[in-house]
C-alpha cells in the first residue's frame, strides 16, 4: 500500500460521499457476480476472475469445486490437474499455478483456512492487493477499498484521484470515505462502471451522479 496523502478537503470528502450515496440509491441490488459458498471459493473464483468475465468463472467453478472442494484436495493436486476444467478462462495454465500455490500455503501454514488478513492473503501465492481486498470485502474480515479496471477508471474520471497506479488510487479514495464505505463503494463503484460509466462510451445522459463528476478524460460530444 502507498503512503498515506495529506488528508482531503472536507468538500472533496463530501462529494466523494455524495456519490456513493446516489449510487446506493440507484443501484441498491449490486452486489458480487461471483458464486460461492465458501471462503475458499471466493478466493479461488477472484483469483480466476483475472482477465476474465465473471460469467465466465461461474460457468466453470462448479466443476472445479466439485472436484476439488476443500484446501487439502487443491493442494495435492498438480497444477495440470485443474487445466481442462479452467481451459475456457484467460491466462488458465497461470491461474491453475496460482489456485494449487495459494492452497498449499493455506494447508501449510493456516490450518487450511483461508485466512483473514490482507498481509497473509497476499503472502499467498497469486493473491495481489486487488485480490486480497476483495476476499477481505466480501468475509467482513477487514476494511478494504479493492480497485479493479473500473474502479480505477471511475476514480480518475471522477476527480477521486489521479494515482495511475491502484495502490495509490486505492488510498486516495480510503482517505475520502469512512471506512464503513469502503467495501460497498468498491462494489457500488464496479457496478456502476459496468452499467453505465463505461471505457469508451459512459453513458454520462442518464448517469446519476452526472452533476458532480468532471469527466476527466470524456469527450465532449458524450459529456451531453
Amino acid at each position: 500500500m502507498a503512503a498515506r496523502r495529506r488528508a482531503p478537503p472536507e468538500g472533496e470528502r463530501a462529494r466523494a460521499l455524495e456519490i456513493v450515496e446516489r449510487l446506493e440509491r440507484a443501484m441498491p441490488e449490486a452486489r458480487i457476480a461471483l458464486r460461492f459458498e465458501d471462503p475458499l471459493q471466493l478466493l479461488v473464483a477472484v483469483i480466476l476472475s483475472a482477465q476474465s468475465t465473471d460469467a465466465g468463472v461461474n460457468r466453470v467453478t462448479p466443476a472445479l469445486f466439485a472436484a476439488f472442494p476443500d484446501a487439502a484436495a487443491l493442494a495435492r493436486a498438480a497444477p495440470e490437474e485443474l487445466v481442462p476444467l479452467i481451459r475456457s478462462l484467460g491466462l488458465h495454465r497461470n491461474k491453475a499455478r496460482a489456485i494449487v500455490g495459494a492452497a498449499r500455503a493455506i494447508v501449510a501454514h493456516h490450518g487450511a483456512q483461508v485466512p483473514r488478513s490482507r498481509a497473509a492473503l497476499e503472502a499467498l501465492p497469486g493473491v495481489g492487493p486487488k485480490t486480497a481486498g476483495v476476499v477481505l470485502v466480501h468475509l467482513g474480515a477487514e476494511a478494504a477499498f479493492p480497485v479493479d479496471t473500473h474502479v480505477g477508471r471511475l476514480a480518475r474520471r471522477m476527480g477521486l484521484s489521479r494515482a495511475a497506479d491502484p495502490d495509490g488510487v486505492e488510498v486516495d479514495l480510503r482517505a475520502l470515505l469512512p471506512v464503513e464505505r469502503w467495501g460497498r463503494g468498491h462494489q457500488l463503484l464496479v457496478w456502476h462502471g459496468r452499467r453505465c460509466c463505461a471505457a469508451r462510451a459512459p453513458a454520462c445522459s442518464r448517469c446519476p451522479v452526472a452533476d458532480l463528476c468532471p469527466r476527466r478524460g470524456v469527450p465532449e460530444a458524450i459529456r451531453r
